[in-house]
């Protein structure tokens, strides 16, 4: 498995966004990218809940 780099991920994501992109539109898809690589690596480290201790938590913090 080649790993890529923050420079060719930048680069994958500007060729995949319209020509028309504003600034705050990359920074937008950088910061969704971003989150999305930490959400894999909690999964992967095991730092996350099932379906049913998501809806036991919330119903706790929520008050249903």
């Amino acid at each position: 498995m080649q790993t890529t780099t923050a420079k060719q991920e930048v680069a994958q994501l500007l060729d995949h966004l319209p020509d028309d992109s504003s600034l705050e539109d990359i920074q937008y898809h950088l910061y969704v990218l971003e989150k999305i690589k930490r959400g894999q690596a909690d999964i992967a480290q095991g730092r996350s809940y099932s379906h049913e201790e998501a809806k036991e938590r919330l119903s706790r913090w929520l008050n249903v």
